[in-house]
């Protein structure tokens, strides 16, 4: 299955307690291609860069198989940053500085009939950027994905719950599903939201795991221990590239399967958050994933007589 990713390439400053990575890649289209990249070989990308982005970085993603063509360079723009610390507990972090450059004159246009995409992985952007994108499918995904946030929630409110009705999956933590909802209990926020038109919602909980509701329906996904977490930057659409990836690979879109999903992007999330930025997703092998996936199954398996 064909999937379409667009989303931000960025640069991020990233802090933490372990130390600290001055303009690494970043970005949600970047951190979810990777990490799909595993699973798929036909992953195209929609973004936009400056003139500032190392074609070297371009090139790597290239030979994991992804198309980049559809990566739009400003000649006279730097392209998005973003710069984070994050405190102790690694789940809450401080936004220090964003500079959209050239993102604030991203309006991306899906011409290229050759997309015609079977998955359609709309990262964390302008509800109205995500709509635009929408519109302009000739014809409509088998399954479209949708990550969005707290902001966009408090600015564009009326535009995303446009959106939504649009897609299949809503991809949020469980902050954002509170808020979007109105409701406390994620059981009955997952209710509200699913009846604003997405068949399926995920709410991540960080290294708490994650929640797949759909229908009547719930499937929970756990994180696995770490000894060492480095970096939390970009595990959320890691996550999404391993679950969007899962199942081009497997062709099958169905309860049971984006369970086993669920599972594959909590592995690729689980690898992320080893080292800073993209570093670690470019480095892994299938026999790593197959190890941890064997992991997960490990904690989770039990008797019931």
């Amino acid at each position: 299955m064909k999937i379409l990713v667009v989303g931000t390439l960025a640069f991020d400053n990233i802090e933490t307690p372990f130390g600290k990575a001055e303009r690494i890649v970043g970005g949600a289209a970047n951190y979810i291609a990777l990490s799909a990249s595993y699973f798929s070989n036909s992953i195209d990308i929609v973004s936009i860069i400056g003139n500032d982005f190392p074609q070297d970085y371009l090139n790597l993603l290239a030979k994991r198989g992804i198309n980049t063509s559809g990566i739009e360079k400003v000649a006279n723009k730097k392209s998005f940053s973003w710069t984070g610390k994050y405190h102790l507990d690694m789940n809450t972090r401080d936004t220090l500085a964003t500079d959209l450059n050239v993102l604030e004159d991203f309006n991306p246009q899906i011409t290229d009939k050759s997309y015609a995409p079977d998955i359609l992985m709309l990262g964390n952007l302008t509800p109205s950027v995500q709509l635009s994108v929408l519109k302009q499918m000739n014809k409509r995904p088998q399954l479209v994905v949708l990550d969005t946030m707290n902001f966009w929630m408090d600015t564009q409110l009326e535009t995303l719950l446009e959106v939504l009705k649009g897609i299949d999956v809503l991809t949020i933590n469980d902050e954002e599903a509170r808020q979007l909802s109105g409701e406390y209990s994620l059981k009955k926020a997952s209710k509200r939201i699913l009846e604003m038109g997405p068949k399926y919602l995920i709410i991540k909980k960080g290294e708490n795991g994650a929640l797949l509701f759909h229908e009547d329906k719930i499937f929970f996904a756990p994180a696995l221990p770490l000894e060492e977490v480095f970096d939390p930057t970009g595990a959320g659409d890691t996550f999404a590239g391993g679950f969007i990836g899962y199942l081009a690979k497997s062709k099958t879109l169905s309860f049971d399967n984006f369970k086993t999903a669920l599972i594959h992007g909590s592995v690729m999330a689980s690898f992320c958050v080893e080292d800073f930025g993209p570093q670690r997703l470019m480095k892994l092998n299938k026999t790593e994933i197959n190890n941890r996936l064997q992991q997960f199954i490990d904690i989770v398996q039990f008797s019931h007589s």
